[in-house]
C-alpha cells in the first residue's frame, strides 16, 4: 500500500477498481483545516483524465504495470500482429484494442505494450515516427502566406498538415502526441 503523500508523477495506482497513472499532484496545506492532495490522473483503461482530491491519510494499492518491447509485424482486417522482442512470442490485438494508434504503426517498427496482470492497457508509441508522404498536392506558386500548410497523407493513411515545400515521396517526422508535422527526416 502507498500513502497518498508518497505518490510521484508516472506512478500507477489502483483506485476504486480502476488503474490510474499520476500525471500531476499538488500537496495543499490550507491555513485552516487539514492538508490534502490534489491530483490529475489518467485512467489507463479508457484514457480519460480526471482530477481528484484526497485526504492525506488515504492509502492506495500500487498497480504493477509491465511493459514489453514488441515489433509490429502486419495486420489482416481488424487483427494486428506483434512479436515480443525478448521471447519472440507472437501477440494478436484487435483494432478496438489499438484504436487510433493504428495510424502510427509501421511494419517492423517497435512500440511498447503496456499490460496489467495480462490485461492489455495500450501501446506506448515513440515520441516521433518517420513516415513517407504518399500523397500531397503540389505547392502553388505565389502562395507564400505565413506558415502556409497543405494536406499530406502518409503510408498508414494518417492525414498530416505539412509545409508547402514537402513533396510526395519525402520522409517526414510526425509527433505521435498530437499527429502534427515535426520536420523533414
Amino acid at each position: 500500500m502507498i500513502n497518498v503523500n508518497d505518490i510521484k508523477n508516472g506512478m500507477t495506482l489502483m483506485i476504486e477498481g480502476n488503474i490510474y497513472q499520476v500525471i500531476e499532484f499538488l500537496h495543499v496545506k490550507p491555513g485552516k483545516g487539514s492538508a490534502f492532495m490534489k491530483t490529475k490522473l489518467k485512467n489507463m483503461r479508457t484514457g480519460g483524465i480526471v482530477e481528484r482530491t484526497f485526504n492525506t491519510n488515504v492509502k492506495f494499492e500500487k498497480a504493477n504495470i509491465t511493459r514489453s518491447n514488441v515489433q509490429y509485424l502486419y495486420n489482416t482486417g481488424d487483427t494486428y500482429y506483434f512479436m515480443n522482442m525478448e521471447t519472440y512470442e507472437q501477440l494478436e490485438l484487435s483494432a478496438d484494442q489499438i484504436g487510433d494508434d493504428k495510424y502510427y504503426l509501421i511494419e517492423n517498427g517497435t512500440v511498447d505494450l503496456v499490460q496489467y496482470e495480462g490485461e492489455l492497457l495500450g501501446l506506448v508509441l515513440p515520441d516521433k515516427i518517420e513516415f513517407t508522404v504518399t500523397e500531397t498536392e503540389p505547392a502553388v506558386k505565389g502562395n507564400t502566406t505565413n506558415n502556409a500548410l497543405k494536406d499530406a497523407y502518409v503510408e498508414t493513411g494518417l492525414l498530416v498538415k505539412v509545409p508547402l515545400f514537402i513533396e510526395q515521396g519525402e520522409k517526414i517526422l510526425v509527433t505521435t502526441a498530437d499527429g502534427k508535422y515535426s520536420s523533414r527526416a
